[in-house]
């Protein structure tokens, strides 16, 4: 048994522990079809179908690995892949942004940089599952605040989309700093801080759904999703 198989095997699990995540999963299939469907072309459609896919990768695996009790070789496979499915998320969220609100050049610069860091980080978080938590958090954060760099043409793209985006960084950093931190911890065997990380993420994405939704009504143009 390796050292990702122990840290599984001892982790006490509130009860609460995945059915936050249980119930969002339904509620994200319903909200990516509708998005998939009023999506303004072609491009808009295929890129709200890559945040559909990746939002349901997240909180399918992310119900399935916390809320039963897996033996510690398959809990430590879910482990893997519920830390990369974060990463996933992340370029999965930046992709209608990406495609849709800036500038063509632009645009493929972000996707590089957001796809490029998920894969990177994902390599990172397979060979190294049991690397310090704050420093795959800070990997989570530095990725996902990848937008700054752009903040300027995002609000010009679309004034009520870019609030949500910030919003929903806010959210996924509150979530991301109580995990980090296990604090504050309510009531550990019902409802902990995995659960206030857990709610801070359906939180986010809710707010970067509907800011995907705004600009895949009203793309920008010239853009990767609309040509000049």
């Amino acid at each position: 048994m390796d050292a990702a198989e122990v840290d599984a095997a001892v982790e006490i699990k509130p009860s609460w522990r995945g059915w936050i995540h249980a119930a969002t999963f339904p509620v994200a299939i319903a909200a990516g079809v509708v998005l998939i469907v009023l999506a303004q072309g072609t491009p808009a459609k295929w890129a709200c179908a890559v945040f559909m896919a990746t939002s349901l990768l997240l909180f399918g695996n992310s119900a399935l690995y916390h809320r039963f009790n897996w033996g510690p070789k398959t809990k430590a496979v879910l482990k893997r892949i519920d830390h990369a499915n974060i990463l996933l998320l992340i370029a999965g969220t930046y992709t209608p942004i990406a495609t849709l609100a800036l500038p063509p050049e632009k645009g493929v610069l972000l996707l590089s940089l957001v796809w490029g860091g998920a894969v990177l980080g994902i390599l990172f978080r397979v060979f190294w599952i049991n690397a310090p938590r704050w420093l795959y958090v800070a990997l989570y954060l530095v990725l996902g605040w990848a937008a700054i760099m752009y903040m300027v043409d995002l609000v010009a793209a679309n004034v009520a989309m870019m609030v949500l985006v910030a919003v929903g960084g806010i959210l996924y950093t509150v979530g991301a700093v109580v995990y980090a931190l296990k604090r504050p911890n309510p009531w550990p065997g019902h409802f902990g801080f995995h659960e206030i990380f857990h709610v801070c993420t359906v939180l986010a994405f809710l707010c970067h759904w509907t800011a995907c939704l705004l600009i895949a009504l009203d793309p920008l143009s010239p853009s990767l999703g609309v040509p000049a």
